[in-house]
């Protein structure tokens, strides 16, 4: 019997979101995707039901496969129980262009629906390709309005139960909310010891969007990570003090900032610590210590950044919040 993971409220439309998920970002993309299928069946049997993917990692099909075999081995009774999140990627960013993809993301993961289905990131690209990099002369601004208003008509349709956002600034945020009929459900952003976000965790939390956390463990060995969260000495000390992992140090940080976390890994054994940051707290002095830590964003999204493109700096992507 797996344990059961505290669940949060969508304000936007009364759903649960599940406050630990599994990631199935890896890079390379795809690059193991059999083993991938096999860690994911070991977390629903560990207790996890929220599961991250995008049609850019190449996971919807290992994901859809694992789901199936979850129900057919009776890990889980019904699909219902599983909140899954898929990510529309920058090709794809174009009004007439979001429900075929939410379609093909459905296909992949032999699903009638997802539970979030999120913008992936702020900048669309020529249609077709879906690549990271995106190569400079196919960065196109988006037009938030219409994709938004499409991404409202997957809610309609009931092939998203909810929808939202990634990687969006508070100035961002704050011009989809103009326009929005449906406000974003989530926003998910990195976050993490070393980048705590509290301005966009205090502005989605004034507006009613809940926050979930990617890379809080700083993403080591991808192309946009560091091991500077696993390598930061007031994390090593306070692990060691309390008998933890640092892995369960930052996961548990981030569940006390009130935010739904991400965390990847295709080890048994840590898969199954990730779990354990549910019943023990972290003392005043830990976050007083870890609110003093310096802090460096780990994705900076140089690749959306064109003297050509849509923004011209790394500064003006995130309006500043770097």
């Amino acid at each position: 019997m797996g344990i059961n993971i505290p669940t949060s409220t969508l304000r936007s439309t009364d759903r649960t979101i599940p406050l630990l998920g599994y990631g199935t970002a890896e890079y390379p993309f795809g690059a193991s995707i059999e083993t991938m299928k096999e860690s994911i069946l070991h977390a629903i049997e560990l207790g996890y039901r929220h599961f991250d993917s995008a049609s850019l990692y190449q996971s919807e099909v290992p994901l859809g496969e694992a789901i199936s075999d979850a129900l057919r081995l009776g890990l889980i009774k019904s699909r219902d129980e599983l909140f899954i999140t898929s990510k529309l990627w920058c090709s794809d960013g174009h009004k007439d262009l979001v429900l075929p993809a939410l379609q093909k993301t459905l296909e992949n993961l032999q699903l009638e629906y997802l539970d979030l289905y999120l913008i992936h990131w702020p900048v669309s690209s020529k249609p077709g390709e879906y690549v990271f990099v995106v190569k400079e002369k196919d960065l196109l601004p988006m037009d938030f309005q219409s994709v938004w208003e499409a991404m409202e008509e997957c809610q309609k349709l009931g092939l998203a139960k909810s929808i939202g956002v990634s990687n969006f600034s508070c100035k961002k945020l704050e011009n989809l909310l103009a326009t929005a009929k449906i406000p974003p459900a989530v926003n998910q952003v990195e976050i993490s010891p070393l980048w705590q976000q509290k301005k966009i965790r205090e502005f989605c939390e004034e507006k009613g969007i809940h926050v979930t956390a990617y890379s809080p463990l700083g993403a080591k060995g991808t192309l946009w990570g560091t091991n500077n969260v696993m390598e930061c000495q007031v994390l090593k000390e306070i692990a060691a003090a309390r008998g933890k992992s640092i892995a369960q140090i930052c996961l548990r940080w981030v569940h006390e900032q009130g935010a739904s976390v991400l965390v990847k890994s295709f080890n048994k054994e840590r898969i199954k610590q990730n779990l354990d940051i549910f019943d023990w707290k972290l003392s005043q002095e830990d976050l007083k210590r870890m609110s003093q830590i310096p802090q460096q964003r780990a994705c900076v999204a140089a690749g959306f950044v064109s003297d050509k493109g849509p923004y011209k700096s790394v500064e003006e992507f995130w309006d500043g919040e770097i």
